[in-house]
């Protein structure tokens, strides 16, 4: 298994973990995304959180 990550990007998770249709209803990430966070570089999570972001229906 991968090792952790260091980053200067946060966690866009909000502590409101509901999961429906694949989806996290509180940071609009799929579970692949969450499960990929922990080893994903800088990069890697802008790109996740921009993709949650663009599935926010707010």
């Amino acid at each position: 298994m991968p090792e952790p990550v260091a980053s200067a990007v946060p966690s866009p998770c909000r502590n409101i973990c509901v999961v429906k249709r694949g989806l996290c209803t509180g940071c609009w990430r799929t579970l692949d995304e969450i499960a990929a966070w922990p080893t994903a570089s800088d990069p890697e999570r802008r790109a996740i959180i921009q993709r949650a972001n663009s599935r926010n229906p707010r």
